[in-house]
């Protein structure tokens, strides 16, 4: 059975089937700040293979449902869960990893900027992500997020259209980090790791690849299914 098309948006996708961003993240296709475009379109920017990504889609889809694998559908959850879950998974990984990240993109400046010109990018595009991150995980921890919980909990109409507006600014937030990752992946190409690299340089490209992979995945989930649920619940509270 083949349940994707070319005409789906990649966002949807992923949000059907979670299972599909192994698929993205194996061809660089970016299911976070670019899925609300369709897998036509995100295929052809990357010259790929639109037959064989759309075949690969329905293969592990149909052996999903073959071998009862379930992957949480979020949603199908309720808004506090996914809101625990991006916090007590993405926040926290990103609050261990953004610091070690931090020291590691220094020092291996440090010891091979000299031979490395693009070490100083890395570390400027990097220190640049990070302080974009930890400001916007305090406004989603600190302020949105509690007003998100609030309206689920006691139908708070103001809690809900506070929540709400603050959306398309974290969306933006959102494009910015994103932009910043794809070009901290370009700069690198691709985490490529040279000759004479050491361990701690090798060990900090794997990281900083862990860090996008986490991100689109974060991202997603915020991106492709929290906001569009809570521009259902604002149209059908202000119904």
């Amino acid at each position: 059975m083949n349940l994707f098309t070319a005409n789906d948006q990649v966002g949807d996708v992923v949000a059907r089937f979670p299972k599909a961003d192994d698929i993205f993240k194996r061809y660089q296709i970016d299911f976070c700040c670019g899925g609300n475009r369709p897998l036509h379109t995100a295929i052809q920017e990357l010259a790929l293979n639109e037959e064989q990504i759309i075949q690969e889609l329905n293969d592990l889809y149909n052996a999903s449902v073959t071998v009862e694998e379930h992957d949480i559908n979020w949603n199908d959850e309720s808004l506090n869960n996914l809101i625990s879950h991006i916090v007590n998974f993405h926040h926290a990984y990103l609050n261990t990893t953004l610091p070690v990240l931090g020291e590691l993109t220094t020092k291996i400046l440090r010891v091979h900027g000299a031979n490395h010109k693009e070490l100083a990018e890395v570390h400027r595009l990097f220190h640049s992500l990070k302080m974009e991150f930890e400001q916007h995980l305090i406004k989603e921890e600190t302020l949105v997020f509690p007003r998100i919980e609030e309206f689920e909990i006691g139908k708070s109409r103001l809690a809900l259209e506070f929540a709400f507006e603050a959306v398309e600014e974290l969306e933006k937030e959102h494009d910015h980090c994103g932009e910043l990752l794809k070009k901290i992946h370009a700069v690198t190409e691709g985490y490529f790791v040279p000759a004479d690299a050491c361990e701690t340089y090798d060990y900090t490209f794997s990281k900083l690849e862990e860090l996008e992979s986490n991100t689109f995945t974060h991202v997603h989930l915020e991106n492709n299914i929290l906001f569009p649920r809570l521009r259902v619940a604002r149209n059908e509270s202000f119904a």
